[in-house]
């Protein structure tokens, strides 16, 4: 495509592209867009040539990992393209995508079906509430099955699935595809290089199942307008433009959802794809309207897909690339953007310059004098601006609904390889969470290690590879210290008193507490029980500090001591001798004197476990979990799907998320919380007791 060619609203469709990883996303894409033209290169995704799965840990993982704007064309109609990656741990570029996108095609392998990334990422899509058109890809792979993948699809996506297209032939034998709207066959040729097909009438052995399909869509489409119904009740036949229009009314009500197939490595069934995004997809201006809030005024807006409502454009993703910057994607919600343009960031207010207004076909990106109402762009070196942010007009400055990312489930501890690594890390680690918002790293104060935060272990294995890569840091990882605690189990009683003389004034300071335990997470309580003076309240909160000061470092394994009351009823003073410091110290002995009489036990952080899985799978995950001392709390069964609910103590679940992709041929997923405390066996306490001994050498 020619730099500055303009497409306006009711000429523009966003469309995110989303299924299960290895289901043919970016294949489908790479090939539209050397169909339509907008790419000269017909890619493959196995040699990191296609348009949309570039980047070098792309290439050398074999999958895609980031949202990745490209477009296609279909007569005057631009198709902006948004790639998702497959896998659950990159699920929050999916769910940007799908925030910008007014459709959305889901892909699923003809092969393996509908997966648990496949419902995952339909889910999303109607939680957004937008149209989506399902394709059934890798049509020419062997074992391909087009029936039993719509069965699939029914039972586990939509019901009110219905196929316009049905294969002629599958596996090596796939060569046509059948129409249900013209009632065409379209029957391809080997080495066909961009969809081209010959038009024929049915094949004979397809004329039953042909017409089967064709009553169902008669019969589903007639069902979106009343006329429409009584016309087709009266015998008559919905044409070809008619039921174009009725799909794509109940599509926009999702009443609806068409199948598609084909094989974009082979081009066939491209050229009606594209032609049927268009027909069916709804343009910016046709999609649901956009609340937004005024900055300051606590007032909220609906907004329009129009050039002259005011402008609203959300960033949904930032990229840094070598010699250019940071690059800043964004959907015009509303109102119209052009080159040059001052605009403001609605979240603090700061001045923008939209300079180099860019379109995206991949890495290459094609400058553009304007950008109208609903349209994807990106501009480069934005100063004030993040992920999540809105442009908006200076005059008018509105905010829109942030995307809400998923919360990061694993972590694991980093550390520089270097000592030059280690000096750069605090530097860099900012700068992969602006790219990746679900990333997340921070030095932790008491487990003294910086923890990374993310969706899965090959979600932050890609993010160290991109942070060596852009940045020149090199990270090694381990296990993250587990966080534990400490508490008593009985009461106990006894005397602390500080006594030194050495010259001149002395110290002294006496006092009797009485530790008692409090309910699991309630903390500490200091209680002033002193009567009659014997120690002067000014010294006090010097007891109470240096029992606090104490039990930071329990007396089990040198953990904070937590969910205990401390009383302080009797002591001494001198009037000379005793002071703050004297007082502290006397606390802090007796805290060690009485709490090693409580029956002290070392208590460990417990995760709410939530696996979904297949139900094949559920016998083993079961085991799996009772054998890191998981206690199931419950089950709910459906849809040939299975939830189990557990606790399980977090020291047992370092790189849980490898065991159980491993243990379901990768269909299954876990979230996890923090459930609390509890106390941990006597064996695991004198281990962790023994390593923290080992540790502190």
């Amino acid at each position: 495509m020619a730099s500055g060619k303009e497409f306006t609203t009711d000429r523009i469709r966003n469309v995110a592209v989303v299924g299960h990883g290895g289901s043919g996303k970016s294949s489908l894409i790479d090939a539209l867009c050397f169909v339509s033209g907008t790419t000269r290169r017909h890619g493959d995704v196995n040699d990191g040539s296609a348009v949309t799965m570039h980047t070098p840990e792309e290439v050398s993982h074999g999958v895609s990992i980031q949202l990745t704007p490209a477009f296609a064309e279909h007569g005057d109609t631009k198709i902006n393209l948004l790639d998702t990656p497959g896998y659950l741990d990159f699920t929050g570029e999916t769910l940007s995508a799908v925030r910008v996108a007014d459709a959305a095609i889901v892909v699923v392998s003809a092969t393996s079906g509908v997966e648990v990334g496949t419902e995952r990422v339909w889910r999303y899509c109607k939680e957004r509430g937008i149209p989506r058109i399902i394709f059934v890809s890798n049509m020419d792979r062997d074992n391909a099955d087009f029936e039993r993948v719509f069965r699939q699809i029914q039972e586990r996506l939509s019901d009110k699935a219905l196929p316009v297209e049905i294969p002629v032939g599958e596996g090596p034998d796939f060569h046509g595809i059948i129409n249900l709207f013209s009632e065409k066959a379209h029957l391809y040729k080997k080495g066909t290089a961009t969809g081209e097909y010959e038009e024929a009438g049915i094949p004979e052995e397809y004329r039953d199942r042909e017409a089967k399909w064709v009553t169902e869509l008669q019969e589903a489409l007639a069902t979106t307008d009343e006329s429409l119904l009584e016309a087709y009740l009266e015998g008559g036949h919905i044409s070809r433009d008619e039921a174009i229009d009725a799909m794509a009314l109940g599509m926009g009500r999702l009443e609806v959802f068409p199948v598609f197939c084909g094989s974009p490595p082979l081009t066939y069934g491209m050229r009606a794809l594209l032609r049927k995004l268009v027909e069916l997809c709804p343009n910016p201006s046709e999609a649901p309207s956009e609340a937004a809030e005024r900055v300051g005024l606590d007032d909220v807006i609906e907004i329009h897909a129009t050039d002259d409502d005011t402008l609203a454009a959300l960033v949904f993703k930032t990229a840094a690339e070598p010699h250019v910057g940071e690059l800043s994607y964004f959907r015009v919600f509303s109102g119209k953007v052009s080159n040059g343009m001052e605009v403001v960031n609605a979240s603090d207010g700061a001045p923008e310059k939209l300079n180099h207004l860019s379109i995206s076909l991949g890495k290459e990106r094609l400058e553009v004098p304007v950008l109208h109402a609903g349209d994807i762009g990106v501009v480069a070196k934005l100063k004030h601006t993040h992920t999540n942010d809105t442009l908006s007009s200076p005059e008018r400055p509105i905010a829109l609904t942030r995307i809400e990312f998923p919360p990061t489930d694993i972590s694991v501890a980093i550390r520089g390889r270097t000592r030059n690594d280690e000096d750069k890390l605090g530097e860099v680690i900012p700068k992969i969470h602006e790219e990746d918002p679900t990333f997340t790293a921070a030095f932790d104060p008491e487990l003294h290690q910086t923890i990374a935060r993310g969706l899965g272990e090959m979600h932050l294995e890609i993010q160290f590879e991109r942070m060596a890569r852009k940045y020149g840091v090199n990270v090694e990882t381990e296990q993250p210290r587990i966080a534990y605690r400490e508490t008593i189990s009985q009461a106990a009683e006894g005397q602390g008193r500080h006594k030194k003389q050495s010259g001149g004034r002395g110290q002294f300071g006496d006092c009797w507490i009485r530790l008692a335990p409090l309910p699991r997470g309630a903390g500490y309580e200091f209680v002033d029980s002193i009567k009659g003076g014997v120690i002067p309240s000014k010294y006090l909160p010097s007891v109470d500090r240096g029992i606090q000061e104490s039990a930071a470092r329990g007396v089990v394994a040198g953990y904070p001591m937590v969910d205990f009351a401390a009383e302080c009823y009797d002591g001494s003073y001198h009037s000379v001798d005793s002071s703050d410091i004297a007082f502290k110290l006397a606390g802090s002995a007796a805290f060690r004197s009485v709490a090693a009489k409580c029956r002290p036990v070392l208590l460990e952080p417990i995760l709410d476990v939530e696996v979904t899985t297949p139900d094949e799978f559920t016998g083993d995950i079961m085991g799996d979990l009772t054998s890191r001392r998981g206690r199931v709390q419950g089950m709910e069964t459906g849809g040939g799907r299975t939830v189990i609910k557990a606790t399980v103590p977090a020291s047992e679940m370092y790189k849980y998320a490898a065991a159980l992709r491993s243990m379901s041929h990768g269909r299954a997923h876990h979230s996890r919380s923090l459930s609390g405390y509890e106390a941990a066996p006597e064996h695991v306490a004198k281990k962790v007791a023994s390593e923290r001994s080992v540790a502190e050498a």
